[in-house]
């Protein structure tokens, strides 16, 4: 049965830390840590960034939901600003924004977007390795 961790978060960049710090501690509470926790925190980081940033709608809340089902770990950040849907943009050496997207795609197995009725969620697929997707379970058992 798949695993879930979801929370919102207001649209201010000053909450974008708080929801690193939410995707940490599920992320560790399910023994994922190392390289593919950052790699996970840094998308979670650039996709609720890009909503916080994006997302025209006033007073709004950001959905963050993590799941893990298997093998495989999904991430999942809503808002309701559901008609501006993200792209990947091709920036300049000298724009200081815009990459985001471009790095989720070279993190994640996988990722998208869905319009739900009321809103938009950007979401990205990660495989854990072979040692997570098995519970530890000491030799002399």
């Amino acid at each position: 049965m798949p695993q879930t961790e979801t929370f919102r978060i207001p649209k201010r960049r000053r909450h974008v830390p708080t929801a690193r710090q939410h995707i940490r501690k599920a992320l560790a509470a399910w023994a994922i840590t190392d390289e593919l926790a950052d790699t996970v925190v840094l998308s979670a980081n650039e996709l609720v960034t890009n909503a916080v940033t994006h997302c025209r709608t006033s007073d709004a809340q950001i959905k963050v939901t993590l799941t893990l089902d298997g093998p495989e770990l999904l991430l999942e950040v809503c808002d309701p600003d559901r008609d501006r849907l993200p792209h990947i943009h091709d920036s300049g050496p000298d724009e200081e924004g815009g990459r985001g997207l471009a790095l989720v795609e070279e993190l994640a197995d996988i990722w998208g977007h869905r319009q739900e009725p009321y809103a938009k969620c950007v979401w990205a697929r990660f495989t854990l390795t072979e040692t997570l997707e098995r519970p530890h379970v000491p030799a002399a058992l």
